[in-house]
């Protein structure tokens, strides 16, 4: 058994493989204790080999496993995860908990990335703190902000000084839901950005978790042009494809002719 594990600010994930097919996945918080959260995930299983990536992927060493341990970067995790499964992909983008990542990427090569890990804005953790702002669930939040009309341009997307425009805005009497659009067209505005500096070529794969804001999603798909099922495409579980890269690169540690994982997720 072959185990890719995402260490991840949010969240971790584990994806096992047996012979190229995926035989076990799951996924806990992160919390303030990652390594007993991926002890918890270890439970049971007996892997050959592990590797790590993520926000905390050097902390697999300290699990005190007896198999052999290693690390990948989240660029070449999400990279060789994205192409597993759609080998046409051109760009892969992974908004994450706390960081995003644009990939450009040519027959499973990574060609070029940028990554914005220094600051939570257009991240999951801001949509979850904006969201609580609205007093709206994060899973709910991209549906909510469907409903607005004519969304006010939000001129920062910084953690603090959005709250502060977002409440700006609604004491000038724009209503909720349009502000929440608004809020998540100025992060869709800021990873094309991010994208077209990698060179923006399609088709795209979208991963990480906040892949599954439908607001988001079509407002990616709008604004680039792409057609959402062909030249945009989501994996069902979006939020596992750094850890299936992870247990893929595994196999090819000790494989040389490891099997496809097409349509695993």
């Amino acid at each position: 058994m072959k185990i890719g594990i995402d260490i991840g600010s949010r969240s971790i994930e584990l994806v096992a493989l047996r012979d190229g097919k995926l035989c076990h996945s799951a996924r806990v918080p992160t919390t303030f204790d990652p390594i007993s959260q991926c002890s918890k995930l270890l439970d049971g299983l007996r892997p050959a080999s592990l590797v790590g990536t993520g926000y905390g992927r050097n902390l697999i060493q300290r699990l005190g496993l007896e198999c052999p341990c290693d690390t990948i970067t989240e660029i070449k995790a999400h990279a060789i995860g994205a192409f597993s499964l759609f080998p046409q992909v051109r760009t892969v983008l992974d908004i994450g908990g706390q960081d995003t990542k644009a990939v450009s990427i040519s027959a499973g090569r990574v060609l070029k990335f940028e990554m914005n890990d220094r600051c939570a804005a257009g991240t999951g953790k801001f949509l979850e703190y904006t969201a609580g702002v609205f007093q709206i669930p994060v899973e709910d939040f991209g549906s909510y902000a469907m409903k607005g009309h004519n969304p006010p341009e939000i001129s920062s997307i910084c953690t603090v000084f959005a709250e502060t425009e977002a409440t700006s805005l609604m004491a000038r009497g724009e209503s909720p839901e349009s502000i929440a659009l608004g809020l998540h067209k100025a992060i869709v505005k800021r990873t094309i950005t991010m994208m077209r500096r990698v060179g923006l070529k399609t088709p795209i794969v979208f991963s990480g978790g906040v892949a599954n804001n439908l607001c988001v999603l079509s407002l990616l798909a709008h604004e680039t042009g792409a057609a959402l099922g062909e030249e945009l495409l989501v994996p069902d579980e979006p939020d596992m494809i750094g850890a299936l890269g992870a247990a893929l690169h595994c196999e090819t540690l000790t494989r040389s002719n490891s099997p496809s994982a097409n349509k695993i997720f």
